[in-house]
């Protein structure tokens, strides 16, 4: 079972979240103040003050870091060189790949890429590998 913990604040991630889940029947774990990863997975954020990682999400990468896989991060393109930015600065500042990034809740080509992604380029690769950087 693939788990994905999400952090979602304007609905758009939970909206790409939601779509993922109806296709594949995954797990999916909102991200709130206290939340622990109990089951390895892979981290969907959104980008916040123009390029910032969200708050909730620095505290559960800071706690949670060794079960993160990869890292997903939505962004709007109106922000230029600082869309989805989170992504990159979580996969920087954590060690795990950049999966993807996609623009506000997502396409259905956006959404059918995350999955191949997940299921396809990344069951064999190891944490903190950079196979899945292809954003």
């Amino acid at each position: 079972m693939v788990h994905l913990y999400y952090d979602s604040r304007t609905g758009n991630v939970q909206r790409f979240i939601n779509k993922v889940i109806q296709i594949t029947g995954w797990e999916a774990h909102k991200i709130e103040d206290n939340t622990e990863a109990n089951e390895f997975g892979h981290l969907i954020t959104y980008t916040t003050r123009i390029g910032s990682i969200p708050d909730k999400t620095k505290h559960f990468m800071d706690v949670n870091a060794e079960k993160i896989f990869s890292v997903t991060s939505s962004g709007n393109t109106n922000w230029g060189k600082n869309f989805g930015l989170a992504g990159n600065k979580v996969s920087e500042g954590y060690d795990i790949p950049l999966a993807m990034k996609f623009e506000l809740s997502g396409t259905m080509e956006d959404i059918n890429k995350f999955i191949d992604i997940i299921k396809n380029q990344y069951n064999d690769s190891k944490r903190g590998s950079k196979k899945l950087d292809t954003a």
